[in-house]
């Protein structure tokens, strides 16, 4: 044990070693919650009967990426866009999932500025991250589920909030 407090460097993971494994959660979690990587691409509602339904859309499928969208079916009356939602990339071949966008409407240039520093990049990926890794929780725990999930059609019609 002394060996290991001996050490300069820190015991605990760096930001970056934290952003990866919370890729990894959130990878695990979305898996286990709608198994998106099996899915074929188009839109998906989930309802498990609580009256809040979650709006699942696969954009594009390639051979180790999967790129999708995550939404409620609720509008915000004054972007006129989904909310809360978030734009994921799942990385079958890494076994990552990661939020790259969680304001609809807007570049990351809008949200961060035209030059952020590499620090404010990375908290804010830890932000929009750590939001879905408790989202997809909260689903879970609100019975949300594979077996809950149904490919419709067209796109759904969205409430406003």
């Amino acid at each position: 044990m002394s060996e290991i407090l001996d050490r300069p460097t820190s015991v605990l993971p760096s930001r970056f070693g934290y952003l990866m494994g919370l890729y990894a959660e959130n990878y695990a979690r979305l898996a286990r919650l709608f198994a998106p990587h099996r899915l074929e691409a188009g839109h998906y509602v989930s309802d498990p009967g609580d009256g809040i339904q979650v709006h699942m859309h696969v954009l594009e499928r390639h051979r180790y990426t999967l790129e999708l969208d995550l939404s409620y079916g609720f509008v915000d009356e004054r972007t006129g866009l989904p909310t809360p939602s978030a734009q994921l990339r799942m990385y079958t071949d890494a076994k990552q999932a990661e939020a790259w966008h969680c304001e609809p409407g807007r570049h990351l240039w809008q949200v961060l500025g035209p030059f952020p520093e590499a620090r404010t990049v990375m908290q804010h990926r830890l932000r929009m991250n750590s939001f879905l890794n408790r989202w997809l929780e909260y689903l879970a725990e609100q019975g949300h589920s594979i077996g809950t999930l149904q490919r419709i059609d067209e796109p759904p019609k969205v409430r406003y909030a």
